[in-house]
């Protein structure tokens, strides 16, 4: 058996970040970053964007280059799992056969795409959007596409529904709920992109629900609705949400019941193994109010970043809480949407600007709760410092064009 000091089961975002993070921090034992994918660590926010719009290529998406991890001494295992944990003895085992110790295990599992729970899921021509494979398979089969049919209206649906019709494909998307990112944005913001992505040609079919995946021959030929219609598809893309990948977890007897639990501190209750990222649930300030016990599982580039810094910090003798404001964004076709703040269906809305450059200001009990902006750069950075800082602002003052929230922002406390 091999003997490492940290060992991150994960290579992606938040496993690459805490392992440079590490480094950058003065960590000079060993580490061994194991990540079920061949590629080196990469960015997955472009491959639903400009990845599959062909602005970019394999070599952009990279989160470093090649010699970084011999120059640091980052002992990257590429194509390699982690199927179980022997927490007595303080070792993984991985698919490959071997076996590590570690003085500290980080899960750095991430998530995997919810499968499609009807006949014919599997059939050719049904494609799902997490890792560069599936990126590459979906630009392939793009260009023999002519009637597409995305079953999802979340951001991974909506971002490739706008690349395929900037590509004058037909293009239907299906969802369940009655708008478009209905969990994860207001009324307000779901109608402008439902109205958005229509303007380009897309087609939407709410409060609709999928019995079958209809195929000819093995492939795709079409997608069977709960009324009784059928749609034509030569290509189904599947983007019904994601699971944490918990089960290295469970197995080893961690709670992980939506994502693996840790403290403050993205610690399990055992001292020796910490999550970070879309695996983890943590106790998050924003979640207050959202949820019933304060946690939440974020599946977003800065939690996954923000997550590895604080764990190295913590690793190399500077622990401090973890509090980060959490914020996101999506690119679908000319229209940026940016988001700080975490909000929830009963979170009241103040709507400030108009037409197709406007934010949202979400509030729960009367405080500021999340700031969603389309096309207004600068009010998501006000927002998030607002938000970081816990700036009061009430909904009168964000509905009033006149008040200065640069100045409230920029005011100290």
């Amino acid at each position: 058996m091999s003997t490492t000091g940290i060992v991150v089961a994960g290579a992606g975002q938040a496993g690459f970040q805490l392992a440079a993070s590490l480094r950058e921090g003065g960590f000079r034992e060993p580490i061994t970053l194991v990540g079920d994918e061949t590629a080196l660590p990469y960015q997955r926010p472009p491959l639903s964007k400009a990845y599959l719009a062909g602005k970019t290529d394999p070599e952009g998406l990279l989160l470093r280059p090649p010699g970084f991890f011999a120059e640091h001494a980052i002992d990257h295992r590429p194509g390699i799992r982690a199927v179980a944990i022997d927490r007595a003895e303080r070792g993984l085992e991985l698919s490959d056969g071997t076996r590590l110790s570690y003085d500290h295990l980080v899960l750095a599992t991430g998530a995997r795409n919810r499968p499609l729970p009807v006949s014919g899921a599997d059939l050719d021509g049904v494609r799902q959007l997490r890792g560069l494979a599936d990126a590459d398979a979906l630009k392939a089969a793009i260009e023999a596409a002519r009637a597409i049919v995305v079953v999802g209206a979340g951001f991974i649906g909506l971002e490739f529904a706008a690349v395929a019709a900037a590509r004058g494909l037909c293009v239907t998307v299906i969802e369940a709920a009655e708008r478009p990112m209905a969990r994860a944005v207001s009324a307000e913001m779901g109608d402008f992109f439902r109205a958005a992505q229509a303007a380009m040609g897309v087609r939407f079919l709410f409060g609709a629900g999928v019995t079958a995946i209809l195929g000819r021959d093995g492939r795709v030929a079409g997608v069977a609705l709960a009324d009784g219609r059928e749609l034509p598809a030569d290509l189904v893309l599947v983007g019904i949400g994601v699971l944490p990948n918990r089960e290295l977890a469970v197995a080893a007897g961690l709670p992980a019941e939506d994502g693996v639990r840790v403290d403050a501190f993205l610690a399990t209750p055992d001292p020796a193994i910490s999550a970070i990222g879309d695996c983890a649930r943590f106790p998050s300030p924003f979640a207050r109010g959202l949820t019933p016990d304060g946690t939440v599982r974020i599946e977003s580039v800065q939690n996954a970043i923000d997550q590895g810094r604080c764990l190295a910090a913590r690793l190399t003798g500077r622990p401090a809480a973890y509090g980060a404001l959490p914020w996101f964004w999506s690119d679908q076709g000319p229209h940026k949407l940016q988001i700080a703040g975490l909000s929830g269906p009963g979170d009241a809305s103040v709507v400030r600007g108009s037409g197709s450059a406007f934010s949202v200001f979400r509030f729960r009990d009367g405080r500021l709760s999340a700031v969603e902006s389309v096309d207004r750069a600068g009010d998501h950075m006000i927002a998030r410092r607002l938000l970081a800082a816990g700036t009061p602002l009430t909904p009168e003052q964000a509905a009033d064009p006149g008040f200065d929230l640069k100045a409230l922002a920029l005011r100290k406390a």
